[in-house]
């Protein structure tokens, strides 16, 4: 398969975007990476010791490989770009920059036609709106452009803020996942939340902003 439908693209809602990644970001990611190092230390993959791909990878390497796993259909990554200053809810002066990353993986096609997305944000804008809304973004993506039929996303017990994330958007829980996923140097548990395109006929942003616009949302 030569890439996927409609990537690389920019997706857009309000002061959030989500955008393909680029070489020159390298500085920003890495400012983020080192700043929110204790930040996100605990939900952060690793590399089990017995596994033959030990490497990790830089931004430049990381670019280049999401790149390589779009065109074959595996992967769709993006970074998670916020605009303080056309932020209704939190008004500030600062223009947009980068606050996180949304990778769109696992991608499955043939009879399943499913992926999982996994996403982390910069604690200086955490409990903004920013990763609902860019989730959201990436699902009607999924559904309305890539042309998947569901959407999984996998979340660790602890982890109450990015849980909260599931349950704004409405996704169904369906589960625990023992020992999913290796995370901060052990095997972990995780909820698995997923949702449907019949679900969502109206897109998940149409569902976000009603939630966002409702007297408890």
């Amino acid at each position: 398969m030569s890439g996927v439908q409609g990537y690389p693209r920019v997706l857009v809602e309000g002061p959030v975007s989500l955008r393909p990644p680029r070489i020159r970001d390298a500085d920003a990611w890495r400012e983020l990476q080192t700043r929110n190092r204790a930040w996100l230390s605990r939900w952060e993959p690793t590399v089990p010791p017995n596994s033959p791909y030990m490497r990790r990878l830089n931004y430049r390497q990381l670019v280049r490989r999401g790149r390589h796993e779009a065109m074959q259909g595996r992967m769709l990554p993006f970074n998670v770009w916020y605009d303080e200053s056309v932020d209704e809810r939190y008004p500030g002066t600062e223009r947009a920059r980068m606050v996180g990353q949304m990778n769109i993986s696992g991608i499955a096609w043939g009879s399943l036609c499913s992926a999982h997305i996994g996403y982390w944000v910069d604690e200086r804008v955490a409990g903004r709106g920013v990763i609902p809304t860019a989730l959201a973004l990436a699902i009607d993506y999924c559904f309305q452009t890539v042309g998947l039929h569901r959407v999984e996303v996998n979340i660790r017990p602890e982890n109450a803020p990015s849980r909260r994330v599931a349950q704004k958007l409405g996704l169904r829980e369906e589960g625990l996942r023992r020992r999913y996923l290796h995370i901060d140097g052990d095997w972990r548990d995780h909820y698995s939340y997923s949702v449907t395109q019949e679900e969502v006929p109206e897109g998940m942003l149409a569902r976000w902003r009603a939630a966002q616009a409702s007297p408890i949302g």
